[in-house]
């Protein structure tokens, strides 16, 4: 099935596994810890027979392999496009997603056997694809470094896309890695505005956090632009907003910016709209019309969005107009033009 890829390794055809035992643990060691930034979260350790994975030819993402230690991401960002493969886990898409994190343990030494293969022929991986590869939890289980080496050895190309600032630890294996092969970063910051931060992506480092860490990453030579993403329908997506944002990310030093409209695919569309009726009922029903033909804004609202951030980008100097897009959605097909609405 289409989504047989994103099944921890192993799971299917196990004739021992008991029909209706949540497939997360059926061979996984769960973990809690009684600390602060832990508390309420469950860990499932696994040991994954796969680690480096192919993204679905069908996709148009500019990559074709990914690395993903982690499912499940503690950022609890409302909008966050992988809810729904929580799901095939037996998991829900919701609070589950935020708390119930699986944790691949043996990632890097994985990673390091799968490079070595025979069959590898060195293409570009992408990390941070799905869910964040320095959420929280990487404090904690450090199976960066160990990956970062293996691709660093390996001389094997990669990007990272992180709204984490634990990306700074591993500073010396990325530059030791970028002497090797080619490395790029990217943080994503949808809005510089500190309310709606706190509303939308609550594990998440503060926005200006995060473009100090495209700036550090740019001073020590690692080159790093934003992806603004997602810019959030009337909520972030006013004139006076996106330009706070992209004069954030101009004083910031990033590269290359791009912007990215919310989509809501199942699983996160019925998260974000829960989270919107609660918060901004007032644009239930501006939503509803606004994604009426499916999971994204109509095509003339995006292009609008992205003409704004590439002619602000433009005013404020920002040499690169996109950024490495290491983005696990695709962006849809043309669609015949349609009125925005507004009201």
């Amino acid at each position: 099935m289409r989504w047989d890829h994103l099944r921890l390794d192993g799971e299917a055809g196990d004739a021992d596994a008991g029909a209706g035992v949540p497939l997360i643990e059926r061979r996984a060691v769960a973990r809690t810890f009684d600390t602060p930034e832990f508390r309420g979260m469950t860990f499932y350790e696994v040991r994954a027979r796969t680690v480096v994975n192919r993204v679905p030819d069908a996709s148009r993402m500019p990559f074709r392999w990914t690395v993903n230690p982690y499912r499940g991401c503690s950022h609890a960002c409302v909008y966050c496009f992988a809810r729904k493969t929580h799901e095939y886990l037996d998991l829900g898409s919701g609070a589950d997603f935020d708390s119930r994190i699986v944790v691949k343990v043996n990632a890097a030494e994985r990673v390091r056997a799968e490079l070595a293969s025979p069959r590898w022929r060195g293409e570009h991986i992408a990390l941070g694809a799905n869910v964040d590869c320095y959420q929280r939890a990487e404090g904690r289980y450090r199976l960066m470094p160990g990956i970062l080496a293996a691709l660093r050895d390996a001389a094997n190309p990669f990007s990272i896309l992180t709204k984490g600032s634990l990306i700074l630890r591993d500073l010396p294996l990325l530059q030791e890695a970028a002497e090797r092969t080619t490395v790029g970063a990217a943080v994503s910051v949808g809005s510089v505005d500190p309310d709606l931060w706190r509303l939308v992506e609550p594990g998440t480092p503060p926005p200006r956090r995060r473009l100090g860490v495209c700036a550090a990453l740019n001073e020590a030579g690692i080159g790093c632009g934003v992806l603004m993403g997602p810019v959030i329908p009337y909520l972030s997506d006013s004139p006076a907003q996106l330009d706070a944002a992209v004069r954030a990310i101009a004083e910031a030093g990033a590269t290359s910016v791009s912007a990215i409209t919310l989509h809501l695919r199942p699983g996160a569309r019925e998260h974000f709209m829960a989270w919107l009726r609660e918060h901004h009922p007032e644009l239930v029903v501006p939503y509803a019309r606004l994604y009426r033909g499916g999971s994204y804004a109509p095509r003339e609202y995006q292009e609008r969005v992205s003409r704004r951030v590439r002619d602000l980008a433009d005013r404020y100097g920002i040499t690169g107009r996109r950024a490495p897009p290491p983005v696990a959605e695709p962006v849809p097909p043309s669609a015949p033009p349609r009125q925005l609405t507004l009201l």
